[in-house]
């Protein structure tokens, strides 16, 4: 029996994988986090399932949820929001099973910092201003940061910054910012992204301050960086008429071409 680990995606019912949907129908015990995770993705759960919310467990009782689960032959569907490989608490789970040789899998989910991403209808990598993403967070209760993993140090880089459980620090974020980024710099925060109560705000790094409301509290992920409001950015030489790329050689010497007709 096996317990997968399944990314629940950033909010909306559908935004989930046909892999996850599946998986969820074929386990009798499913294990949710339902501060994050909407109810409706539970309708995937098979009739008479044991569909248990994990926000108010701690970890020892997650665990032997997942325990009892296997022991009586039953397969544990174990949703998390978002993707699993970031801020998931997914690790500390894997450790424990694989010491009681529970066997585990895990199955991607779409995460929100490309549910953001779409909403805003953007590219976080353009030619010539960024092609880096860097997604972080500030300290908080639950985890403190690496010393080295500083917003200064990301900020050095120019890349794109997607700053997720850190919208109670925002004062911080703006402040060790701005000297790198200048106060113009654009600034996108959602707030619950894909959810049906989805807000956007658009804003520099000089104005987001003031500019936010005072309900988002949480489940809100800042983009900061120049791709976000840039217009005159280079076209990639991915599709340009004149670029030798394997499915379009543009010339017989070229060794697309040869790797292509290499049998004719």
């Amino acid at each position: 029996m096996t317990v997968h680990f399944i990314g629940a995606g950033p909010g909306a019912p559908d935004l989930l994988t046909l892999r996850g949907r599946d998986l969820i129908a074929s386990c009798p015990v499913c294990l949710y986090a339902g501060s994050l995770v909407p109810e409706a993705i539970l309708a995937h759960c098979p009739e008479g399932a044991r569909i248990v919310n994990t926000a108010p467990l701690s970890l020892d009782e997650i665990i032997e949820e997942c325990r009892a689960a296997t022991a009586e032959g039953r397969d544990v569907a174990r949703l998390h929001s978002g993707d699993l490989s970031v801020w998931s608490a997914m690790g500390e789970q894997l450790r424990r099973l694989r010491a009681l040789d529970i066997p585990v899998s895990v199955t991607p989910g779409v995460p929100s910092f490309a549910a953001a991403a779409a909403a805003l209808g953007a590219e976080l990598t353009l030619p010539g201003v960024a092609q880096s993403v860097v997604l972080t967070r500030t300290p908080g209760r639950a985890s403190s940061m690496p010393e080295r993993e500083t917003l200064a140090a990301f900020a050095a880089t120019g890349a794109t910054l997607a700053l997720h459980l850190s919208v109670q620090n925002l004062d911080k974020i703006t402040r060790e910012l701005t000297p790198y980024y200048g106060t113009d710099c654009p600034v996108a925060l959602v707030w619950r992204a894909s959810w049906p109560d989805q807000e956007i705000l658009r804003s520099t790094l000089g104005r987001i301050g003031e500019e936010i409301g005072a309900h988002v509290t949480r489940t809100a992920l800042i983009l900061v960086g120049p791709a976000l409001g840039a217009q005159g950015f280079a076209e990639s030489c991915l599709y340009a008429a004149d670029y030798d790329r394997r499915y379009r050689p543009q010339s017989a010497a070229s060794p697309w071409s040869e790797w292509q007709h290499g049998d004719d």
